[in-house]
Parts: structure tokens; C-alpha cells; sequence
């Protein structure tokens, strides 16, 4: 899918006024244009009127050390709307502040440069997805989701052709991202402060992702899901769970707070868990998307009305190598909330690229609750600017490569495969139909209680297909180890694999975590069952 990255960043040593935006990343080659302006002061106005409608926090400046022209700005002298303009207040103010953001950024040779990367986009019969980093941290906090071409055209983040994000340059590289066929999620509720309806909410992403059919769901494209609960757990129990079981989504719930290094999230009563040390455990567990459904997650920490650098929590967990964040830029309610679980998480469940998943559900907000509510502008995702946005494999090539149960009977016309230790009195291991997960902790499907095997050390991934009118299942063996410590032997001896997806054939041998560790055999029995 064609990218067009924009930055923009304040130009020091010129006056506080003065910016640059410029693209990182264009489809075509001379698409990489830069954009010298100034930021006017009837975007200023429009942002305090903002916040005085419909911000919850204290006030954030644009300008570090100026002080506002005028503390209690007067109304917006806006034009007599038209027949193509809402004539309610906030509606006007959230257009008007649109559209000038908009003017602000799309200007000139960037004007130009995104014309052509969307014309691009449409040939090739997909979206253009569009990514905004903003460098300066006072900018942060303003609703860059609203931007809006002209009065009767979709805001950017509603746009049928245009998928919306954020990012940032300044990461870690991206970990190793595994091919997954469903959504295994951990969802948290945290300290219930406020009264916020955590059970009622727990209960609707259950129901939703709730696999009543496994075989209705693959013929429908729908992924297969787990949720587990917990309900207010201690920090070292949050990390416990996400060590010992491999979840690609992380979902919050509960109780939230700005503050420096992330901010802080409630997890029961005295005990919270920061930005900064929430990162660490989940880029080292293998979590794809982290989804806060509270109050500030990607609202910077402020001091004298000015933003602390960095220290929203979306910023801190999207720098320290997440692949995707999603949270709350202001206060949310908790039935907008609520609508916006069900929208996002069906449209995970169909196999949507996150920021599709997330346009959809910010679609049905705006339906639910509005254009001049701003239900529809509080949730922002940000994403590595590595990372495709693929949280679990589409099923496009579902016509040749099928599942276990989507055509009834095949189990019985392809082979069964296992896993045979080759030590005195080892054990031979069945391998699952989807994926065989295989490493040192109990939630394998085989375990290898050796020291120098992985926690989630390896996958052997077993693929349908027909061929004419016959069946056929193919395995592979795909290393998730640390260290690259998983060996093969083939013809020309043991061979080490290290974040590679590799072949088997029956009769091949298998070592995992050293060469001195014990030898396995995959074996794939032929015989009419």
C-alpha cells in the first residue's frame, strides 16, 4: 500500500513561530519535498477556543514562554455557514479548526507531493496511507484527526481512500513480528476510580470476539480469538501473564494519568504501573498492539501549559519499539467507549490492518454520536513507521492455502506428522493442524525444559492446499529463538536457521537450543487413517 510520511518540526534560531514540513516518505522518488511556514495566529485562536469547548485539561500553548493574547478568547468570527456548513457552534468551530489545520500542513510542494502519492494510490485500486509525525511536543495535543480539505469532504481520519496515523522517526528498531492467524488478547481492568463500567465493558469485547462457530468463522474470513481477564492485578502479576503466555494485543481498561515517562496506569488501589516500564515488558513479549481504553493515554504530560517532550504514552511505548498504539487523547465516556471496542475489535476480527479497524470504528462514532461531538476525534493510533499495520495474515490466498476445518473431511485425506525425540526413552509429539508452538515454557504445545531453548523458541506451521482435486499439507519450521539457536540437518549437515521459515521433509532432523541438545525427528506418516 503506497505511504506518504510527513513530519513537521520547529525551526530553531528563527523565532517560535517558524516550522518545517517536509515528507520522509513518498511513493515516488521526487515526492521528498520540503515546506518552510509560519504558524498564524487564527490557528491559535482556534486552538484555545478548542480546548475551552472541549478539552478536559488545563490550557496548552503553542508558543514556549508566550503567553496567550487573549486568556478568555472571544468567539471565532465565522462566516454565515451555508447550505454545506453545520450552523451548530462546536460544529462550525471543529470544521473551521479542520480546515485551517489542513491549509497549514497540505501547502504548496507538500500539496502537490500528497496529490500525486493519492493519484498513485487510486491506480493501483487501494488507499494511500498517511502518516503525520509531529516533532514539536506543544503540537502534540492538537487534533490533527479532524483535518478537513474543504466544508462537505471527509476529515482525513474518515477518509474512504486515505488510511490516518501517527508516528515518529525516533525508535528501536521493530522486534521480529510472527505470522499469526488469530488474535490472542490480554485484556486488564484496572482500578475502577471513577466508576467506569469495567465489568459491562470486559463482557462486550468478550461477546465480540467470542468464537461461537470456529468453522463459520473461517468461512467468513473471521479470525479465531482468545481473551483472558484480569481484574485489577498487581504489576507483577500483569507482567507474570504476559511472560508466560503469547498475546499479540494488550488491552487496558481503567484508570489513567499524564505524567512524565508515560504517564501512570492504575492497576488496583496504590499500585500503578508507568509508561516506561510497561514498554519493556511488552517489546519483550512479543505484543503487537497495545490498546488503552482510558483517559490521556496519547495526551502529553504540560507544565506551565507547555507539553513535557515525549511523555504521552503512546509516544514512550511507539519510541521504545512497539509496533502499535492505540489510546485516548482527552476524556472519554464510557458508552463512547463501549461503541468504539465493538467497532475496532470487529474489524480486527475481519483481518483489517490496524488503522483500518480503527477508521471503521471512528466512522461508527461519528454515526452514533455525531460530526460536532468529539467522540470521533479522541482515539489516536500511533504506528512504527516499519510496521504494515497486519496484526494477524489476511486470508487472501485462501483460495489455494485453506484451514484444517474449512473443507469437512480433508483431515482424513492428509497425512499426520509428528515430532519423535531421538533420545533413550524420548517422547514423540503430535504436531497441532495450524501451529505447533514449541519452547521451554509450559504453553508450548511441545516442551523442551532445557536452559538454552527460548521461552517461545520455535513454530512448525502446517499449510492446506489443493492441488486438482487432492489435499495436500506442507509443514514449516519457522525460528522465534533469541540467539538463532535452532538447527536443521540436511544434506550437506546441521545447518543453523535464525528468524527463517524453512521446509520439512519427512525423516529430517531437528535440534533446538544447541548442537549438544537433543535430536528430533519430523516425521510425516503417509498411511490411509
Amino acid at each position: 500500500m503506497p505511504s506518504l510520511n510527513l513530519a513537521i518540526a520547529r525551526l530553531i534560531n528563527t523565532g517560535n513561530d517558524s516550522f518545517a514540513i517536509w515528507v520522509v516518505n513518498a511513493p515516488y522518488p521526487s515526492g521528498y519535498v520540503l515546506h518552510d511556514c509560519l504558524w498564524p495566529q487564527h490557528l491559535t485562536q482556534a486552538w484555545l477556543e478548542w480546548q475551552q469547548m472541549f478539552a478536559g485539561h488545563s490550557r496548552l500553548d503553542i508558543s514556549p514562554g508566550a503567553t496567550p493574547k487573549q486568556t478568555n478568547p472571544l468567539p471565532l468570527d465565522f462566516a454565515a455557514p451555508t447550505s454545506a456548513q453545520p450552523t451548530s457552534y462546536t460544529a462550525r468551530l471543529m470544521q473551521y479548526l479542520g480546515i485551517s489545520l489542513w491549509g497549514w500542513v497540505f501547502d504548496g510542494s507538500i500539496l502537490n507531493s500528497f496529490e500525486r502519492s493519492r493519484g498513485i494510490a487510486m491506480g493501483q485500486h487501494t488507499r494511500l496511507r498517511v502518516r503525520l509525525e509531529v516533532r514539536d511536543p506543544n503540537l502534540i495535543a492538537l487534533p490533527w484527526e479532524i483535518m478537513q480539505r474543504e466544508p462537505g469532504q471527509s476529515a482525513i481520519s474518515l477518509s474512504q481512500h486515505i488510511l490516518f496515523s501517527r508516528t515518529t522517526s525516533e525508535v528501536e528498531p521493530l522486534p521480529y513480528l510472527r505470522s499469526e492467524q488469530g488474535l490472542n488478547i490480554l485484556l486488564v481492568l484496572g482500578e475502577d476510580e471513577k466508576h467506569l463500567e469495567l465489568h459491562e465493558e470486559a463482557n462486550i469485547l468478550e461477546q465480540t470476539l467470542s468464537n461461537s462457530s470456529i468453522v463459520a468463522n473461517y468461512n467468513s474470513g473471521y479470525a479465531p480469538c482468545m481473551v483472558k481477564t484480569l481484574l485489577q492485578p498487581t504489576p507483577i502479576e500483569l507482567i507474570q501473564q504476559l511472560e508466560t503466555k503469547a498475546y499479540n494485543v494488550l488491552f487496558y481498561a481503567g484508570h489513567g494519568l499524564q505524567g512524565p515517562d508515560g504517564g501512570l496506569l492504575f492497576l488496583r488501589p496504590g499500585m500503578t504501573l508507568n509508561g516506561m516500564e510497561l514498554a519493556q515488558v511488552l517489546t519483550r513479549t512479543g505484543v503487537k498492539l497495545a490498546v488503552f481504553n482510558a483517559c490521556w493515554g496519547a495526551q502529553p504530560a504540560a507544565a506551565n501549559h507547555q507539553a513535557v517532550p515525549h511523555s504521552s504514552l503512546a509516544e514512550v511505548l511507539i519510541r521504545q519499539g512497539l509496533p502499535a498504539v492505540l489510546a485516548m487523547r482527552d476524556e472519554i465516556a464510557s458508552q463512547e467507549s463501549q461503541t468504539f471496542i465493538q467497532a475496532f475489535t470487529a474489524g480486527l476480527r475481519k483481518r483489517l490492518p490496524i488503522d483500518e479497524a480503527v477508521t471503521e470504528a471512528r466512522q461508527q462514532l461519528l454515526i452514533v454520536y455525531r460530526f460536532n461531538q468529539p467522540a470521533w476525534t479522541l482515539p489516536i493510533l500511533y504506528l512504527h513507521p516499519d510496521y504494515d499495520g497486519e496484526l494477524i495474515k489476511n486470508f487472501d490466498e485462501g483460495i489455494t492455502e485453506l484451514p484444517e476445518t474449512s473443507i469437512p473431511g480433508i483431515a482424513s485425506l492428509v497425512s499426520n506428522a509428528c515430532l519423535r525425540s531421538l533420545s533413550p526413552g524420548g517422547k514423540t509429539s503430535l504436531l497441532r493442524p495450524g501451529i505447533t508452538r514449541i519452547g521451554r515454557t509450559g504453553d508450548n504445545d511441545i516442551v523442551i525444559p532445557e536452559p538454552s531453548v527460548s521461552k517461545r523458541h520455535a513454530e512448525i506451521l502446517c499449510r492446506n492446499s489443493l492441488t486438482g482435486a487432492k489435499a495436500v499439507r506442507t509443514y514449516y519450521l519457522q525460528d522465534l529463538s533469541t540467539y538463532g539457536t535452532t538447527w536443521v540437518c540436511q544434506s550437506d549437515g546441521w545447518q543453523q536457521i535464525h528468524r527463517q521459515e524453512v521446509p520439512l521433509q519427512s525423516g529430517m532432523q531437528l535440534k533446538f537450543g544447541s548442537t549438544r541438545s537433543q535430536p528430533w525427528e519430523f516425521i510425516v506418516d503417509n498411511s490411509p487413517p
